[in-house]
């Protein structure tokens, strides 16, 4: 079905009331309810996001899926840092869509990866919300370009499993705007997604599906998103509360309950029918727009599909450890292929976004096609199977090289809890030793979802390579970089760490029964880990490659700068080395001093860029004024302030090359905010208050910061008193109130600015 927008102020005029109800609960568990008589069709929505299940029945909840490409998971796609590749991969899943007749995917998922115990982290892209929200932006992108919508998920501070439907997440408003509201933030600015999918849990009190700070007054009021914010399944828990605070459809249907509590508000005044008919208009529009996209008369391109899911996989793998240049192999080595995974791969996650993959290669298959090799099982369900274990010794101890296929088991990575724990199984971990020690030329590839334990193994083994939850060609992927057929091109989107208990979130997650903490605040992941000086096991960021990279000749567009310039800063890379490759190059900023505490160094930028052997090229970034703000809870605004940047050129968080200092000249303008309650810090930081306070320091005997009466120095033992304590010191030698005085005092003030 083909149609256009029509005119939306008529067609709401022509819906009953009962017709408008139920426009905002689901048909069924996949589709929207239809209004044939005012020609209102239905749109269909499938699970996402690296792939798509669509179900073969719509009206179904627990069904079979049509088959369909298994891309890399969102953990994959982030190492890639590839935006170009992202939205590549959009277009084809869009087709996909087109091909089996849906509407919308359900996806990006793109919440903040607190802890490495995150269940879902797979589906999620990075510890890092400008990572994360530039390649969601890119995938929405290419998916919504050939006329198909997505739903970028979870809205919002959904970074667990455990009590997902209760939990509350406690976090302060900074907290919530630069780390877990931020991505979010990216990805409607740069795509503006066709709808939103809100979280389960609550956030500081009150649920995300009737969060009106989170759906009306941030997404909708500050960052002017146009369409329209959609429950996770079973999310909603007050239909009418969820309309009022700014919730259009509520997923799964159908529900007359639900629909009734609607009709039932309006009737009764509760409900304003204004906000039933915006939430219609909202819904209509999409509707309207999704229709406008021929669907189900195409067929699959299975084998471009899966060609193109090959070279995504590709540039996500990272090699994490190359120990005396084992890698890549030359093809002439006898091999010893080792663990389960190597016949039956790990490749995806559990739950909502697994798809019925069209065909999943083996990596033995590649690998026989290669090289003469011998297989053993070894990793097996069994735990402490010694003979198993046994077997790839016998093997391992002829072969020229090793190499071991270790995925977590199925039951660990998945949708609704989350993990235990970030180790192997210790089947996994003896295997690995043994093998290590029976062959000095060992390579281990993981497959998994996020971070694992590796201290036990990783200093007895030459070379790892993470190449995550790949896809279903994830292993031609795996067998070309051991070959050198690809050189690798993937960097961490998160940072691994020597152990659990070193991660910023480790006290607080997963909360106490219904109630999480965010403690850690704003240093999350490498933030993090920086801020407490914690060595890591690899760093945000990192990645190895057959080749090496050169970084020089760091120029900026100005030295000083302001918040209405967008700078632009130029790097040379050279490909030293002696294969061609792929540098990510990524760019920090470090605010030298600020009045609220800052990570040392935030991302701001990235690129990814292919050289031949020898040849350099000029990579150009761009930072605009975001790049050197922070949320500021007291003024309720982004701000920045004027002094001293420095700009870190590296290849990972921990490797930086070039640094260049430049100046703000002038930071956010902003209003006096003082009260008798601010310190005497805060009171002589502003030149005309700080020459009511002075001479009241003087009374103490605080002169140039030497001892007064008491011994000390007087400006460090009263910088955190309140201005109104300070007077109150004074006692009767005051002519008027210390309430008074302060009154008088910002009278003044205000009257001069």
């Amino acid at each position: 079905m083909t149609t256009t927008q029509p005119d939306m102020a008529t067609l709401i005029t022509q819906l009953t009331l009962a017709e408008k109800a139920a426009l905002c609960t689901g048909a069924s568990p996949w589709r929207t309810v239809p209004i044939e008589r005012l020609g209102i069709p239905s749109m269909i929505v499938a699970d996402g996001p690296h792939g798509l299940r669509r179900s073969t029945d719509v009206d179904s909840m627990i069904t079979e899926s049509y088959p369909a490409i298994c891309f890399p998971v969102a953990a994959a796609l982030s190492a890639s840092w590839n935006t170009d590749l992202l939205y590549e991969m959009g277009q084809a899943l869009a087709d996909e869509a087109i091909a089996l007749n849906t509407d919308i995917l359900l996806g990006p998922g793109m919440n903040i990866k607190r802890s490495p115990l995150c269940g879902r982290n797979f589906e999620y892209f990075s510890e890092d919300p400008l990572l994360s929200g530039e390649m969601s932006a890119a995938l929405v992108n290419g998916i919504q370009s050939k006329g198909v919508g997505t739903s970028v998920k979870h809205f919002a501070v959904n970074n667990q499993e455990t009590r997902r439907f209760t939990v509350d997440a406690i976090l302060d408003e900074r907290t919530l705007r630069e780390i877990y509201l931020r991505g979010f933030e990216i990805a409607v600015e740069k795509s503006q997604p066709w709808t939103i999918m809100c979280a389960y849990n609550s956030v500081n009190g009150e649920f995300c599906a009737q969060n009106h700070t989170l759906l009306t007054d941030i997404l909708r009021d500050e960052w002017r998103y146009q369409g329209f914010v959609m429950s996770d399944w079973g999310a909603v828990w007050d239909r009418v509360a969820s309309l009022q605070a700014g919730l259009e459809l509520e997923m799964p249907g159908p529900s007359s309950e639900r629909t009734q509590a609607v009709i039932d508000a309006v009737e009764s005044g509760e409900l304003d029918e204004a906000i039933l008919n915006q939430a219609v208009e909202r819904l209509l529009t999409i509707i309207f727009r999704a229709a406008e996209t021929p669907k189900g008369q195409t067929e699959l391109n299975i084998q471009a599909d899966h060609a193109l899911a090959r070279k995504v996989a590709s540039e996500c793998m990272v090699l994490l450890k190359n120990d005396n240049d084992l890698l890549p192999l030359s093809g002439d080595e006898n091999l010893a292929v080792i663990g389960k995974a190597a016949v039956t791969p790990g490749y995806q996650g559990g739950g909502s976004s697994h798809i019925n993959a069209t065909q999943v290669d083996k990596p033995l298959d590649f690998l026989r096609e290669r090289a003469e090799l011998h297989y053993a099982e070894g990793d097996t369900t069994v735990e402490h199977n010694q003979l198993a274990i046994d077997e790839a010794i016998a093997i391992a101890t002829d072969a020229d090289v090793a190499v071991l296929f270790i995925a977590l088991p199925p039951s660990v990575e998945s949708e609704g809890f989350d993990r235990p724990h970030m180790r192997l199984t210790d089947q996994q971990v003896a295997l690995i030793k043994a093998v290590a020690t029976a062959n000095d030329k060992t390579v281990v590839i993981l497959n998994n979802g996020a971070a694992v334990d590796m201290h036990d193994w990783i200093d007895a083994v030459d070379a790892v390579i993470e190449a995550w939850l790949p896809g279903q060609a994830g292993a031609g992927a795996i067998v070309d970089m051991l070959y050198g057929h690809v050189n690798p091109s993937g960097k961490l989107g998160e940072t691994f760490p020597l152990a659990l208990e070193h991660t910023p979130a480790h006290l607080t997650f997963p909360g106490e029964r219904d109630t999480v903490h965010y403690g850690e605040g704003i240093f999350v992941g490498y933030r993090g880990y920086e801020a407490s000086k914690r060595r890591v096991l690899f760093p945000f960021g990192y990645g190895l490659s057959y080749t090496t990279f050169e970084y020089s000749n760091l120029r900026v567009s100005q030295e000083k700068f302001t918040l209405n310039d967008a700078l632009t800063i130029q790097v040379d890379i050279t490909n030293t080395g002696a294969v061609a490759g792929k540098e990510i190059v990524q760019l920090y900023v470090h605010d030298v001093e600020s009045a609220l505490p800052r990570p040392y160094k935030e991302l701001k930028a990235f690129t990814k860029v292919a050289l031949e052997v020898g040849e350099t090229k000029t990579v150009t970034l761009e930072l605009k004024d975001r790049a050197f703000m922070y949320y500021d809870p007291t003024y309720a605004q982004w701000l920045a302030e004027s002094g001293t940047f420095e700009l870190l050129v590296g290849s990972s968080s921990a490797d930086i090359h070039l640094r260049h200092t430049i100046t703000l000249t002038q930071g956010t303008p902003l209003p006096v905010i003082l009260t008798g309650k601010s310190t005497v810090t805060e009171w002589m930081a502003n030149p005309r208050a700080a020459q009511f306070i002075q001479p009241i320091l003087s009374v103490f005997g605080e002169s140039g910061g030497d001892p007064g009466a008491l011994g000390v120095d007087m400006s460090e033992f009263f910088k955190d008193l309140p201005v109104i304590k300070l007077l109150a010191f004074l006692g009767d030698n005051l002519e008027q109130s210390p309430d008074a005085i302060v009154a008088g005092w910002l009278s003044e003030i205000h009257a001069e600015s």
